[in-house]
């Protein structure tokens, strides 16, 4: 006979306190169904369910119903059980529309290939008695990059001359991660501003969340670049500006310079991506990275070598 939730409790956490006393679950198909005080037992490995993970952006939390917190009975520890969820969406890139779906088995195949890898966060696959690929992760001790780098308090000019050099010296590592796994033959497939996380103990970047992925077949990686560009956008401002943010930061007692459309990046076109028109001190080939992921750039990276060697550039002038 199966033990209930309070046996499994009495016998592995028995110092614990958990309010509400739910089901255990060997398989996890119907996750929507499963919330806190319930139970998942994988590979004969208990986890308690606390509670859903939220996204958050904009000031918004947004549950992700397939991703529960939980804590790991036999060890004690918190762990994040992905569970498995489909879901496919089309994204613009200018006149370009490119498929993008999520793929619990890429996630579980990069988990395997990056695993000891401390540039990404770590964890393994375990199927469920249903055969559901559900992934085991450890919670990455640390703080989003970008909200880090919001938490600052400096102004641009200060952030720019004593901070900037050695985020991009970190910076470089995590792409130098990515490029690895493209040589791999695999591809982040979701790389934005928080996936990209900063460890408490070391201070080192670490990449999480892998399981989208995209066809793209103009270039196979071409998403995962620009979404570096993004990042790199991010890194260099110290936040996104919309065109009203450009000119609230631009001097008064300058003549305000155009900002047209082209200035913006190409998918997410209300984020000014030249930044010398608000912070000329930015150095020409720094500025002229980021306007190759403008509405106006005619060229483009086609791999992360020729992303990685302008990056390095750009890092001996501003040091």
């Amino acid at each position: 006979m199966s033990e209930t939730v309070k046996q499994i409790l009495d016998r592995l956490y028995p110092d614990g306190y958990m309010g509400r006393l739910g089901k255990v679950y060997t398989d996890t198909s119907d996750f929507m169904r499963i919330t806190g005080g319930d139970v998942i037992v994988l590979a004969g490995e208990h986890y308690l369910v606390l509670r859903d993970e939220m996204e958050r952006s904009f000031g918004v939390e947004d549950p992700k119903y397939w991703v529960k917190r939980c804590r790991h009975l036999e060890s004690g520890e918190r762990r994040i059980l992905k569970l498995v969820f489909y879901e496919t969406f089309s994204l613009s890139m200018g006149e370009m529309k490119i498929p993008c779906y999520r793929s619990p088995r890429k996630e579980a195949r990069i988990l395997d290939l990056v695993r000891n890898d401390p540039r990404f966060m770590q964890g393994f696959p375990a199927a469920d008695e249903a055969g559901n690929n559900v992934r085991v992760l450890y919670v990455v001790q640390g703080k989003r990059l970008d909200n880090w780098i919001d938490d600052l308090d400096v102004d641009h000019p200060t952030y720019f001359q004593t901070h900037l050099p050695g985020i991009l010296e970190k910076f470089i590592v995590s792409c130098q991660a990515i490029n690895d796994l493209h040589k791999m033959g695999e591809k982040h497939g979701d790389i934005r501003r928080d996936h990209l996380w900063v460890t408490y103990d070391t201070g080192d970047y670490v990449w999480i969340d892998f399981d989208y992925t995209f066809s793209f077949h103009e270039n196979p990686f071409g998403l995962d670049i620009f979404g570096l560009g993004g990042l790199l956008l991010y890194i260099v401002g110290k936040g996104f500006y919309s065109h009203e943010e450009a000119r609230q930061l631009i001097d008064r007692n300058r003549k305000i310079p155009g900002i047209e459309p082209e200035d913006f990046l190409l998918v997410f076109k209300n984020r000014l991506a030249n930044l010398q028109k608000i912070f000329p001190y930015i150095p020409d080939a720094l500025n002229q990275m980021l306007l190759h992921f403008s509405s106006g750039s005619r060229v483009y990276y086609e791999t992360m070598d020729e992303f990685l060697q302008d990056l390095t550039t750009c890092l001996k002038q501003v040091k």
